[in-house]
């Protein structure tokens, strides 16, 4: 257990229950006890669990696309990839990264516009009324 499974005690998230994770031998058991269970006692399996039968759905698909092994984990091995993959992924990142940092200059700009303007129509009116004031007193 690590500290940030510990509960803090003043944290926004005190009280809420952790989400529950299973290793692979845990779910190749409850797999293979699902299965050997008759009819009426499957259902006291899931509730004594405390698990649900689309869970062990999954787990026997992923064991059957040999993605659940009693040593390994229930993650797939991540691919290695090529320079070209790890080059074209970081030209994706900056793309995307240059796309918000152009969205938000664009944002900023119009702001700036709309200020100036804004700007201009109140020196407009401030010079109509220095006119009307300067006729009116001559």
């Amino acid at each position: 257990m690590t500290s940030h499974d510990l509960p803090s005690g003043d944290g926004p998230r005190t009280g809420r229950p952790k989400r529950r994770t299973f290793s692979a031998a845990y779910k190749l058991r409850m797999v293979e006890e699902y299965d050997a269970a008759e009819h009426g006692e499957k259902g006291a399996l899931l509730r004594r669990e405390g698990l649900y039968e689309s869970s062990v759905q999954l787990w026997r698909r992923q064991r059957d696309a040999g993605e659940l092994t009693a040593a390994g984990t229930s993650r797939p091995a991540k691919k290695e990839k090529t320079p070209e993959q790890a080059e074209l992924e970081e030209l994706r990142k900056e793309k995307a990264r240059l796309e918000r940092q152009n969205a938000a200059m664009a944002r900023k700009l119009k702001q700036t516009e709309a200020a100036l303007d804004i700007m201009g129509k109140g020196i407009a009116l401030l010079e109509t009324m220095s006119e009307s004031a300067d006729t009116e007193n001559s």
